[in-house]
C-alpha cells in the first residue's frame, strides 16, 4: 500500500476450497493483500464472506487432510502454507496470534483465567512457572482488568464479556507477536465495552508496534481504525485500498451498499437502504461477478464473464473488482463518501 514499514505479511492468491458430499465449497477465492508494521487492515463484508476462513488458514487452524488451500503466505520470507505443521505451530500463538469472535467458547470454563494464559505463556517459553504466572497478572493488569492477581485466580463465568475479551488480547500477546489478528472482537459486547476493546487493540498496536487485521461487520470500527480497507463478498475481494480511499471515494457497488445501510449523523435510521437479495451458497457461486444478482448496476458483462481482475480503473485509484466504467465509479462513489471520523456513527 506504498509505505516504508516493515512488510509483516504478504498474501498472494489464496484459495480455500471446502470438498463436501454435496460438492465443492469455494469459501475463498485468489485473494490477495500485504500487512506492514504498525498497520491495521480492516476486513468487512456479509456474513459467509470469507474474512474468518482466509485467517483461520494463515493460522493453520483449517484440517489440511480435509481442505484444498492453495496460493502463497509469506510472513517475514517465510510461506506459512508450505511450512510443515510443527514449524507453523510455533510461528502460532508467537509471532502470529489470534483473539477469536467468541471468549467464552474459546476459555476453558474448568480452569482459571490466570492458568491459561500461564499455558500460553509456557507452550512457547522455557521458563518457570512463577515467571509466567507474573507475566499473566502483568498482562492481565496491561489490558485493564482490575486487581489482576487476585482475578486471574477467577474462573471465565466469573467475568463480564468486556473483561473475558480483555483476558482473550491478554493471552494473544504474551509473546510480543509481529501480527494480531482480531475476528469479530466485539460480537455481543455492548457499546461502550466495544470502545474499550477496539481502543485497547489501538494502544496495543502502537505500543508493540505489530500489524493488526481486524474482522469485522461494523463499518463505523474500521473508519475510526483501520489504515487500509479489504471489502469481501461471496469468498473475493470486491474491493481494497487505503482506508481514506475506501470512505471518501469507494468505487464497488457492494460496498455503495454496505455504506448506504450504515447510520451517519446525517443520515437518519428511516433513510437506510439494505442490500436486497441473500449472499449466495459458495457451492454453487454466480457465473461472472458473484455480487451481479443483488447488484443494481449490473449490466450485459457481470453475469458472463470471468469476475473481472482486482486492478485499478485509472492511475491513482485504488484497486477494484467492477467492470462498470470508471466515471460512474467517480460519481456513485463521490455520492457515498463519508468523513472516515465525523460521519461514522
Amino acid at each position: 500500500m506504498g509505505t516504508d514499514k516493515q512488510q509483516l505479511l504478504d498474501v498472494r492468491g489464496l484459495t480455500v476450497r471446502f470438498p463436501t458430499t454435496d460438492g465443492i465449497v469455494q469459501a475463498v477465492s485468489d485473494v490477495s493483500y500485504s500487512l506492514n508494521r504498525g498497520e491495521t487492515l480492516g476486513v468487512v463484508g456479509e456474513s459467509g464472506s470469507g474474512k474468518s476462513v482466509s485467517n483461520l488458514a494463515i493460522m493453520g487452524l483449517l484440517n489440511r487432510d480435509r481442505t484444498q488451500i492453495s496460493g502463497e503466505v509469506d510472513f517475514l520470507g517465510r510461506d506459512l502454507l508450505t511450512l510443515p505443521p510443527g514449524e507453523l505451530q510455533k510461528i502460532r500463538g508467537k509471532d502470529i496470534a489470534m483473539v477469536f469472535q467468541d471468549p467464552f467458547a474459546c476459555l476453558h470454563p474448568m480452569y482459571r483465567v490466570g492458568d491459561q494464559i500461564i499455558e500460553a505463556v509456557l507452550a512457547h517459553s522455557h521458563v518457570g512457572k512463577s515467571e509466567a504466572r507474573a507475566r499473566a497478572v502483568e498482562l492481565l493488569d496491561h489490558v485493564g482488568i482490575p486487581n489482576a492477581k487476585s482475578r486471574a485466580r477467577d474462573y471465565p463465568h466469573q467475568f463480564s464479556g468486556g473483561m473475558r475479551q480483555r483476558a482473550m488480547i491478554a493471552m494473544a500477546l504474551v509473546h510480543n507477536p509481529a501480527i494480531l489478528i482480531c475476528d469479530e472482537p466485539t460480537t455481543a459486547l455492548d457499546v461502550t465495552v466495544q470502545a474499550q476493546i477496539i481502543e485497547l487493540i489501538e494502544e496495543v498496536k502502537r505500543e508493540f508496534d505489530i500489524g493488526v487485521i481486524l474482522v469485522t461487520h461494523d463499518l463505523g470500527v474500521i473508519a475510526e481504525t483501520a489504515t487500509s480497507v479489504m471489502v469481501m463478498y461471496a469468498g473475493r475481494i470486491m474491493e481494497y485500498g487505503p482506508a481514506d480511499d475506501i470512505f471518501g471515494q469507494p468505487q464497488h457497488p457492494y460496498t455503495w451498499g454496505l455504506l448506504d445501510s450504515m447510520p451517519t449523523i446525517e443520515r437518519r435510521l428511516a433513510a437506510l437502504v439494505p442490500i436486497e437479495g441473500s449472499p449466495p451458497s459458495l457451492l454453487n457461486p454466480p457465473s461472472g461477478c458473484p455480487f451481479h444478482p443483488r447488484c443494481p448496476y449490473a449490466f450485459a458483462p457481470c453475469p458472463i464473464d470471468p469476475p473481472p481482475p482486482l486492478e485499478a480503473p485509472v492511475a491513482g485509484s485504488h484497486l477494484d473488482a467492477c467492470y462498470l466504467p470508471w466515471e460512474k465509479k467517480l460519481d456513485l462513489g463521490g455520492k457515498r463518501s463519508i468523513s472516515r471520523l465525523g460521519d461514522a456513527a
